[in-house]
């Protein structure tokens, strides 16, 4: 149960009996208490982890050893606890310090004094995977409750559920705030960093249908769009999951996203003007430029090209998938190749069968109804590259046309022949891999199309479902992406991954094999995960529903976790022994993938971003890619 003895939005404020002038700003390696503001702010350090923004942090000691002694740390000298320990209070360098947080005869209780500035609260929290017994717990908060000057508004923040289970059982006189509480008081959510100089366009998603939105806006929007093309940043008054396509194909572009309560009304005075928008780890910032000084900005920051493979048509017969790996991408295609080298893997490693359609198949559909020259012509016609409504509608009419031409006879019956050999009576999930996507820089995530389809079921006819993911390859919103990061569009190509179809899975989600809000070298292990029920989408959620957003610290004893939203539809989507499950699945995946992939900047780890369902009752994996890292 939640107890908070006074409202959230208090100010921060001096010592009840008045500044003491003994207070200074000078900062200590450590300090027994804190009477003023200005010594808060001398100990304190923006904290590593950057899940709950706008905060500033106090590592805290209680050492039981020397007759519970309170250390509150110079936490920008010694980030960590263990830095403090040995420098300060003599704990050996080559002794194992992790049994400080695991063991019941520790010698010091650790945690932090955080002030998170958007709800404007001051907390102790430990660490999620500290197992710090009830008693502990409750001396700690007593000792620093005693030696702060804001004692009448400290509240300690449980950080996982094994700490919330013992919540029911803390004496009255220790105030408890959770994760939603605080959360529910953040107005500023970022989620990929970094600057940009653009024209602020401020829009509804749902006027998206009908509006472009070019590479040089930013688009303010009310909530998180389905579809959106590129764009130089996007800002949400509706708070995204990090997870979501949006936020993906940001990271992967480099350019600023973030969530902003009231942002249509805050950027209202900015449309149509050109701005600089800064998106940093805890603040963002917005200024007016001149177009002259935002095409200079531009002039310095095109985004790189994008290294895509070279096409292989060599490969002329459809494959079972226990013959590809990464080495055939150029013949399988991105999702193909990943899904083939997951195979491999085995272990906690679910994977159902599946086939692959070579890229050569859809390269001998486009020459034989004269696509390949079409597409040429329109490359080069000057309304389709001057004018964005005329290249959406050039690219509608190409994909419907696409879908009204017949696969070559041959080619069909040697598709439906495999697929009655293989999966006799299934029905299977047609999805994309192109050339250009789940690649180590550039992963093309929701880009393209996936449709059901069986042999001999009118309804899902395994033709239109291949000529579906083909045409995809002319998605607007495709074409943009492909454009901006420099790929030519006449160099890629579609080839076809067929497994079968999960039908009415129990939960779907999506999880990185690293914790995306610190993911530093030293930084605490976990895997950030987005769980759903059934098939309701975690990337593409409709208005309003939320998925379970959390951090699993699967290495640690006990495996906690950390919930920062949970299903608006049920929750938690997985029990405890189905997301152990998934743990296990994410770390042999990441293992695996260290070997092929160097992790991208900022990261110790590689991260993979992988797809999954609970089916029957089982973890099934459904793709893995590598995950494009954070703007930092």
């Amino acid at each position: 149960m939640t107890r908070l003895w006074l409202p959230l939005l208090l100010a921060l404020a001096a010592c009840s009996d008045g500044p003491d002038p003994a207070c200074d700003d000078a900062p200590l390696p450590s300090r027994a208490e804190l009477r003023c503001e200005a010594e808060f702010l001398a100990q304190a350090a923006r904290p590593r982890d950057e899940a709950l923004p706008g905060a500033r942090t106090i590592k805290t000691v209680l050492d039981q050893a020397s007759d519970d002694a309170l250390y509150f740390v110079d936490t920008n000298a010694y980030p960590l606890h263990i830095n403090f320990a040995i420098d300060q209070l003599g704990w050996p360098p080559a002794a194992s310090f992790a049994e400080q947080y695991f063991s019941p005869q520790r010698r010091f209780l650790l945690g932090a004094v955080t002030h998170y500035e958007g709800p404007d609260v001051m907390v102790w929290e430990i660490g999620p995977y500290d197992t710090m017994s009830l008693d502990g717990i409750v001396k700690s908060y007593d000792a620093i409750h005693a030696a702060v000057y804001f004692r009448d508004r400290l509240y300690f923040h449980p950080t996982s559920e094994a700490q919330e289970a013992l919540v029911a059982e803390l004496p009255e006189r220790v105030a408890v705030i959770t994760t939603d509480e605080l959360w529910a008081g953040i107005d500023y959510q970022p989620l990929n960093l970094g600057e940009t100089y653009a024209q602020v366009h401020v829009l509804t998603a749902d006027e998206l249908a009908t509006t472009y939105v070019g590479p040089r806006e930013i688009a303010v929007l009310d909530r998180v769009p389905n579809d959106l093309s590129v764009v130089a940043a996007v800002v949400t008054e509706e708070f995204q999951t990090p997870l979501s396509h949006v936020n993906v194909l940001s990271q992967q572009r480099g350019t600023p996203n973030m969530g902003l309560r009231g942002a249509q009304a805050t950027f209202a005075p900015y449309d149509g003007r050109w701005v600089r928008l800064r998106v940093g780890a805890f603040e963002w910032e917005v200024e007016e430029v001149t177009a002259d000084e935002a095409e200079a900005w531009f002039d310095d920051h095109r985004p790189p090209v994008a290294e895509v493979p070279e096409p292989d048509y060599t490969v002329d017969a459809i494959l079972d998938i226990d013959l590809v790996d990464l080495d055939d991408l150029p013949a399988v295609g991105g999702k193909a190749a990943h899904y083939g080298e997951l195979r491999d893997i085995g272990g906690a490693v679910r994977i159902r069968d599946a086939i692959v359609i070579p890229v050569r198949f859809y390269r001998d559909f486009l020459v034989e109804h004269g696509f390949d020259v079409r597409i040429a012509a329109m490359l080069q016609d000057e309304a389709f590259r001057g004018d964005g409504l005329v290249r959406q509608q050039m690219l509608a009419d190409l994909r419907a046309d696409m879908l009204a031409a017949p696969i070559a006879p041959s080619t069909l019956a040697a598709v439906e022949a495999f697929l009655e050999s293989s999966f006799p009576a299934t029905r299977m999930k047609f999805r994309s891999s192109t050339t250009a996507e789940d690649l180590l820089r550039h992963s093309g995530a929701g880009l393209y199309d996936s449709k059901s389809g069986q042999v001999g079921d009118p309804e899902r006819p395994v033709d239109v479902a291949i000529k579906t993911v083909w045409a995809s390859v002319w998605n607007f919103r495709a074409f943009e992406e492909r454009s901006y990061v420099g790929i030519d569009h006449l160099g890629i190509a579609m080839a076809v991954l067929a497994n079968p179809s999960f039908g009415a899975e129990d939960a779907n989600g999506v999880a990185i094999t690293a914790n995306i809000y610190e993911p530093v070298l030293g930084g605490v292990e976990a895997f950030f995960i987005n769980a759903q029920v059934g098939e309701e989408s975690v990337v593409e959620p409709e208005p309003g529903v939320t998925c379970d957003s959390l951090l699993y610290h699967y290495l640690y004893p006990n495996q906690p976790a950390t919930y920062y939203a949970h299903s608006s539809i049920a929750s938690p989507v997985l029990t405890r022994e189905q997301l152990f499950e998934l743990g296990r699945a994410l770390w042999q995946i990441r293992e695996h993938f260290a070997s092929i992939y160097d992790p991208p900047e900022g990261y110790a780890r590689m991260p993979m971003d992988v797809e999954w369902k609970l089916d029957g009752g089982e973890i099934w994996v459904k793709q893995a890619r590598p995950y494009p890292g954070r703007g930092r």
